[in-house]
């Protein structure tokens, strides 16, 4: 027994991995060989540990005891109850953005080429910056393109933003970075940046920029990992812009518009995005796709419509122009188009696809997969 408890009281307190250098931080990404070990030898002593309750069983109230004493290994043990009370001990977060994005959480706005994203993330960062100091990490735009945009280009009236608006782009040190480490010195770099200005809200401009295999549902995923694991060790709000994959304007969005497949939107807390209207090639609608924290308000029959308007003054934004169903914005399907899906349907099958296969690869649902197989009798 004394050999075991001295085991446990000899384990790393995790908690402490959350500060320090960057080196010294809890990370699946681990760039000093100390720190590897450090964990390594905790992973190691957490298993034995685990071994050792279960071939010395004792009193159940000492385990609980035990639990709430220290860590196993990299996980931190508390019951149901005592989770909820040390929780309430915080603030309940705060919407940043309607109900579409709030504190400390990781949100992604997604839409295809050319539909506003960076535009409206600007506007998001621009609203923001009224009432706290934002970090933009703009990949996307040249300081050029960045002045012209919020410029008006008759009158030379430019667009006056807060001085909580902090804007960054890549600085020529990139070009002499490593492809390898490429993505781990950007995240680096907007770590100590945010650190430095001591800003927790981030918007990062886009995700393909950081990450060119963002497509690849496993790439994507480590990245996504390693802003996870800023968002809990600093408490950031962490807003990423996404490409999507050109979509018919027939389909609804959904959360497996997004590249890199439904696997990539598991990391993420909330998300939403921009769609344009089969209407008039005009209007924008705004679709909440995935909520956490607060009220689903914006889905398929409340989507925010909206227009792109630049003002006098220069600033270019998105103008809502009131809330609609989003199947008022999609393209009708004509018979002859819904006789080519349901005959790609029966061919995938066919061919030995399964269900929800068949429904991933068209962008249609499970349901009417089901039904056209029915009524073929496949």
């Amino acid at each position: 027994m004394n050999d075991m408890l001295a085991c446990i009281s000899s384990i790393p307190d995790t908690r402490e991995w959350g500060g320090g250098s960057y080196s010294q931080r809890n990370s699946f990404y681990p760039t000093d060989a100390e720190d590897y070990l450090k964990r390594e030898r905790a992973l190691q002593e957490g298993i034995s540990i685990v071994r050792n309750l279960a071939d010395n069983p004792i009193k159940p109230n000492r385990i609980q005891q035990l639990m709430n004493e220290c860590h196993f290994g990299l996980l931190q043990i508390k019951d149901a109850n005592e989770w909820i009370e040390d929780a309430l001990m915080r603030p309940d977060p705060v919407a940043l953005w309607k109900s579409l994005w709030y504190e400390e959480e990781i949100c992604c706005l997604f839409a295809d080429s050319n539909l506003g994203k960076s535009v409206y993330a600007c506007n998001i960062a621009n609203e923001i910056s009224k009432t706290r100091p934002v970090l933009y990490c703009d990949f996307e735009l040249s300081d050029k393109q960045f002045q012209i945009r919020f410029t008006n280009t008759q009158t030379q009236k430019r667009y006056g933003f807060n001085e909580n608006f902090k804007r960054a782009e890549l600085s020529d040190a990139a070009n002499y970075c490593e492809p390898c480490n490429f993505e781990e010195a950007v995240i680096k770099s907007i770590e100590d940046t945010a650190l430095g200005l001591n800003i927790k809200t981030i918007i990062i401009d886009n995700l393909t920029w950081i990450c060119n295999s963002s497509d690849n549902g496993d790439a994507a995923g480590i990245l996504m990992a390693r802003l996870v694991q800023l968002k809990k060790n600093h408490g950031w709000s962490i807003l990423v812009i996404a490409h999507t994959p050109k979509r018919s304007l027939r389909n609804p969005i959904d959360q497996n518009t997004l590249a890199g497949s439904k696997k990539l939107m598991n990391f993420f807390d909330s998300a939403f995005a921009i769609g344009r209207s089969a209407k008039d090639e005009n209007l924008r609608y705004i679709k909440q796709i995935k909520c956490r924290s607060g009220a689903f308000e914006y889905g398929e029959d409340n989507v925010i419509v909206a227009d792109i308007v630049k003002e006098p003054n220069g600033y270019l934004h998105f103008n809502e122009i009131g809330h609609d169903r989003e199947a008022h914005h999609l393209r009708e399907k004509d018979d002859k188009e819904i006789n080519l899906i349901n005959n790609k349907i029966v061919e995938l099958r066919r061919n030995g696809k399964t269900f929800r296969d068949i429904a991933s690869e068209l962008g249609i649902s499970l349901a009417k997969v089901q039904r056209c197989l029915t009524k073929a009798n496949l």
